[in-house]
């Protein structure tokens, strides 16, 4: 009973991309670091080139889980304001793979001494497919796995804003805008189904507060709306203890609570890592948790003798 139970549970995962209620849109831990995939207008707010790497497996042990990752680079150009952003984003889940690739413009104004706002678009191209035939199903004749979905290319476009000052930051975003049909399968009674992507906004803001010279608490959250979805957040608190370990917790409403681990090993090399367990989910009693490992590097241009250290985001 149990791997039928696993087979159900596989087969509604591996239509993530075909519903409105699975997991649509990769989730993130490391979401105040990994914020480019998100809001475009992120390109080039660090004043370096910066590159981030992020790998993350989630539900461990449970077959045909997600796993994810990315990889983003964005600088600022001669031009002080404007920013240029580059990233690519691997996210399979059972017998689905999806690989994105975006190229985000962000333009930059000064509003006062100590703060910015930052207007970016995004554009870039989805390659998806669905190996559905290779699934073991309790009914075989189901017309929604007959076909696969090989290379399905697909464009998209979005928008985002972010503000920020030294300590605190927030943004609104769509990254994908369009609304895409990844199949149309026309069942045996006449009715009709249509797998298609979903739009998802997303809201991010973060601060740092001062407690001593040698601690600093930074609370961050993001929070995702879709339509047809529960809204769903996360929220952050971490502790930066001597401007080089950061330690924190986290929770993500109706899924998942875990922690962080982060160490600047120097002033432009950051490593991180976070451990969640899906408390929410009927899967959880499936699996071992998610870890998530994150990798920043921030490349001084050569005209420049330093970088501005701490860097809270």
């Amino acid at each position: 009973m149990k791997t039928i139970k696993k087979i159900s549970i596989i087969s509604f995962l591996t239509l993530g991309s075909l519903t409105v209620s699975a997991q649509q849109v990769p989730m993130y831990t490391h979401y105040m670091y990994n914020t480019l995939v998100i809001n475009p207008a992120y390109a080039g707010s660090r004043d370096a080139l910066t590159v981030t790497g992020l790998y993350r497996t989630q539900w461990v042990g449970f077959s045909g889980a997600p796993v994810i990752q990315t990889l983003t680079a964005h600088a600022p150009l001669k031009n002080q304001h404007l920013g240029l952003g580059f990233s690519v984003v691997n996210d399979k889940i059972g017998a689905t793979n999806s690989t994105s690739v975006v190229v985000d413009f962000a333009y930059k104004m000064q509003l006062t001494a100590k703060s910015k706002l930052a207007l970016g678009i995004s554009g870039g191209m989805n390659l998806f497919q669905a190996q559905l035939s290779s699934l073991n199903l309790d009914q075989q004749t189901d017309p929604t796995f007959q076909n696969n979905i090989n290379n399905r290319v697909i464009p998209n476009f979005g928008f985002g804003a972010y503000y920020s000052r030294e300590r605190f930051y927030a943004g609104i975003s769509a990254p994908s805008l369009l609304q895409n049909n990844y199949s149309i399968v026309t069942n045996a009674d006449g009715s009709t189904l249509i797998g298609k992507e979903q739009r998802t906004y997303y809201l991010i803001a973060g601060t740092v507060i001062k407690i001593s010279d040698n601690l600093a608490f930074k609370p961050t959250t993001l929070i995702k709306v879709t339509a047809g979805a529960p809204i769903q957040a996360d929220l952050t608190a971490s502790f930066i203890i001597v401007k080089k370990l950061t330690l924190g917790i986290m929770y993500r409403s109706g899924d998942a609570a875990g922690a962080l681990i982060g160490f600047d090993i120097t002033n432009q090399f950051h490593l991180g890592y976070s451990y969640d367990w899906s408390y929410g989910l009927k899967t959880s009693v499936y699996n071992q948790g998610s870890h998530e490992l994150m990798l920043r590097y921030d490349f001084i241009y050569g005209s420049k003798k330093q970088i501005h250290s701490p860097r809270y985001f």
